[in-house]
């Protein structure tokens, strides 16, 4: 008679006069991660330990922790020259007092930073 792990497909291999299931993972892509794609998979592994979990033992954790990244990385790119428009930041500004520009747009990055991790990095 079959256990259900075996009637759902699974296989036992022998140690030591025990049967061992053989669990495997499934398959997982294999995509570079970038800055914001590490920082979720560190908040989620500490603070969203069952999603973590569920993304890793479904093979599609590192697909998310890229789409992450790539999302975050798109969403800076709208973020921070929007931000430089509503605050006056140009070539002009750029041209004059270079100091205060470069002030100015670390200031812009850094709000732009915190917007993206608020939505798409720490939820």
């Amino acid at each position: 008679m079959k256990t259900l792990y075996e009637q759902l497909g699974g296989t036992y291999r022998e140690e030591n006069g025990r049967l061992i299931p053989e669990i495997k993972l499934p398959e997982q892509t294999n995509y570079q991660i970038g800055k914001y794609g590490r920082m979720h998979f560190d908040y989620i592994k500490q603070h969203r330990r069952g999603r973590y979990t569920t993304l890793l033992t479904e093979g599609k954790l590192n697909t998310r922790l890229h789409e992450i990244d790539l999302e975050a990385n798109r969403m800076l790119k709208t973020i921070i020259p929007r931000l430089a428009t509503e605050r006056g930041i140009d070539e002009n500004l750029k041209a004059h007092d270079m100091l205060r520009w470069v002030a100015e747009m670390n200031n812009i990055k850094a709000s732009a930073e915190e917007i993206v991790l608020r939505k798409v990095v720490l939820v």
